[in-house]
């Protein structure tokens, strides 16, 4: 009985190397130390915003803010007199209720632009509906200024 033996040539010894080098990356990464799964993120390192609280009247305010558009969208429409009264008396607003801070401003500012926004939709003209909408928000906003400084006034 004869033996055969294989006799090795390149392609083994390049197959032996290829496997004893994945074999060796294999355990390189397992050896590498990683992160736990379930560990928690580090902490940010950025200071926390302050949390700005809310006025009690702010939902009147931000009405009063919606209010103050509308009417300067329509006394501009109508070219009143005082066109831009209901803009400053809006930054007199925000200067006196909001200095400082930024949400709260953004709010605010939202809702006069929402107030502008709207009625700029609906009227392109001055009619006779634009100044009875103008005569009525103008009651309202003194009604609500009046019940702001009323309840919350120092």
């Amino acid at each position: 009985m004869k033996r055969f033996t294989r006799r090795r040539d390149a392609t083994d010894s390049a197959f032996g190397a290829g496997r004893l080098s994945a074999i060796g990356l294999l355990l390189a990464v397992t050896a590498l130390p990683l992160p736990a799964i379930a560990q928690e993120p580090a902490p940010a390192t950025t200071p926390a915003q302050p949390v700005e609280k809310p006025a009690p009247y702010d939902q009147r305010l931000l009405r009063l803010s919606e209010i103050l558009g509308s009417v300067h969208y329509l006394r501009v429409l109508c070219k009143a007199s005082d066109p831009d009264d209901w803009r400053q008396a809006m930054q007199e607003l925000l200067d006196k209720e909001a200095r400082g801070e930024t949400a709260r401003q953004a709010r605010l500012t939202a809702a006069f632009n929402r107030g502008y926004r709207t009625f700029a939709s609906v009227y392109t003209a001055c009619t006779p509906a634009a100044v009875a909408a103008d005569q009525r928000y103008r009651a309202e906003g003194a009604t609500l200024a009046s019940e702001i400084v009323a309840r919350f006034g120092n």
